[in-house]
């Protein structure tokens, strides 16, 4: 799976948890860079990619994501 196909099922992810049809992911994006995400919406996020990518993402690794281009690294390692 390259990082377009990793950017377009998370996009859709990100748009179910913050219910914003329109939201557009960016490698250098950050939780400070949308409205509402939160711990709570990072435990979604977290939930959203285990299932729709069939990966178990450890708390250190997540943990250690500062950007969506960390997290799209991180799916792009684990489903290598």
């Amino acid at each position: 799976m390259n990082n377009t196909e990793i950017t377009d099922r998370l996009t859709g992810i990100f748009r179910e948890v913050f219910d914003d049809p329109k939201l557009e992911l960016h490698d250098a994006m950050t939780a400070s860079d949308i409205a509402g995400w939160d711990s709570v919406a990072m435990i979604n996020i977290i939930v959203g990619v285990e299932e729709r990518f069939q990966i178990r993402l450890r708390t250190r690794e997540v943990d250690g994501l500062k950007t969506v281009g960390d997290l799209i690294a991180l799916i792009a390692e684990k489903t290598a």
